[in-house]
């Protein structure tokens, strides 16, 4: 969600997440509970974004630091 652009919804689902549905529902919760998205219902399924105007105000530079380094991919052998 860093690497869209401000103000950018998404479905919870459209992350490919390979979790269950509840884990998944479990994980979004705990985002929104620790201030890092806010979610939103439309009809019966509900958008996720990212707080980055909040995230800025009270951490400086991290989700420009969060852009500049993604994570890394899965390790390979």
């Amino acid at each position: 969600m860093a690497r869209e652009p401000e103000g950018t919804e998404r479905h919870c689902t459209s992350f490919g997440l390979p979790v269950s549905k509840s884990t998944r529902s479990h994980h979004f919760r705990i985002l929104r509970e620790a201030g890092l998205i806010r979610q939103v219902d439309r009809g019966n399924s509900r958008m996720a974004q990212l707080r980055t105007a909040d995230l800025e105000a009270r951490y400086p530079g991290l989700i420009t630091l969060i852009r500049n380094n993604p994570a890394p991919g899965p390790a390979t052998d």
